[in-house]
């Protein structure tokens, strides 16, 4: 799932780039090392040190914008709120989760050319565009990218968490594509994000309360975007959004789904 190798062959013999339609047995091996690494680097830090670093400039100007045509995606922890962290002995380890968890998110959405653009404590938001050189859509990259984080997650990531007594993290994932404007917004030297303004990363971010743990959903606008044969693993989803077709009452839908990585390539 989802690839065959006859008809990619061409995508199987590239040298560069990543395989958007399947797990390559050599980057996975480079994620095995990866996590191990994390997991002793993690482990060598003693304690949670008071202290503020100050982020390096970024390309977008305080109150400047870039329009993009691209697909949003939005992870977040399930039952993140309920996690025991009263003490700082469980502050610090939810800490160590934390970053084990999300560092290795983040590099897998940069993995697949992916910008993050807003880490909101429980969960994270990213954007992708298209792989012109591959002639993929956004959307499809999207979706590669979560399988891949879901993969990683289910294999590496939560056998160490469970390691250490902790519950591994369950999330949801949701996404959308079209349309949006990434700016800077605050002001200099003092708070300042990013931000994707759009009905695209209102719809995903929204819809997030509707879906389940390990669920990856989809808008309408990324499931038609998807290749013939990936469409083929969603299905419509009968909860409704509360969204609607611009100018229309006609309800705009979302899609589960259902496949994942299951072998290497």
């Amino acid at each position: 799932m989802p690839y065959c190798r006859a008809c990619l062959a061409h995508i199987a013999a590239r040298e560069h780039g990543m395989n958007y339609n399947g797990l390559e047995e050599r980057y996975w091996t480079d994620q095995i090392t990866r996590v191990e690494a994390l997991r002793r680097r993690i482990l060598a830090r003693s304690e949670v040190r008071p202290g503020i670093a100050i982020p390096d400039e970024d390309d977008l100007v305080i109150g400047t914008g870039r329009v993009l045509s691209a697909t949003i995606l939005f992870i977040d922890i399930s039952g993140f709120s309920r996690r025991a962290c009263a003490t700082p002995r469980d502050q610090e380890l939810i800490l160590r989760v934390l970053n084990l968890y999300f560092t290795q998110m983040v590099r897998i959405v940069e993995d697949y050319n992916g910008q993050v653009e807003k880490n909101t404590g429980d969960g994270l938001m990213a954007y992708f565009v298209d792989d012109a050189g591959q002639g993929i859509g956004s959307a499809q990259v999207a979706v590669a990218c979560a399988l891949t984080m879901d993969a990683v997650n289910r294999q590496l990531v939560s056998p160490v968490i469970q390691a250490t007594g902790v519950e591994p993290i369950v999330y949801r994932t949701s996404m959308d594509t079209g349309v949006v404007t990434v700016a800077r917004m605050g002001a200099p030297k003092r708070f300042n994000a990013n931000v994707a303004i759009g009905n695209v990363a209102n719809f995903a971010a929204s819809v997030l309360q509707l879906i389940a743990p390990g669920e990856i959903v989809l808008g309408a606008s990324a499931q038609a975007s998807l290749p013939e044969y990936w469409r083929g693993w969603t299905t419509w989803s009968p909860r409704q959004t509360g969204w609607t077709y611009l100018g229309t009452t006609t309800p705009y839908p979302m899609y589960t789904y259902r496949g994942r990585w299951s072998r290497l390539v």
